[in-house]
């Protein structure tokens, strides 16, 4: 792994962007799993593992599988 793997890392403007897009899409798609789950713990662990998913799309854009920073 790369030094800073596990440190901040700030995303370039261009991944930012990147970021907005990939954030307004799960908002979207979260929305969608909201109105039409069922309540219940399935639904919780869906929305749950969902925000997550969104959160790792952050550091797949900013970082290589080994933990390098994207150029």
């Amino acid at each position: 792994m790369h030094p800073s793997t596990y440190e901040y890392l700030k995303p370039t403007n261009n991944q930012i962007e990147q970021m907005a897009r990939v954030r307004a899409a799960a908002k979207v798609y979260s929305e969608v799993l909201e109105k039409e789950l069922p309540d219940g713990p399935d639904k919780t662990f869906v929305i749950r593992a969902h925000r997550s998913n969104a959160m790792w799309a952050n550091v797949a854009i900013t970082r290589l599988p080994d933990g390098t920073p994207r150029e």
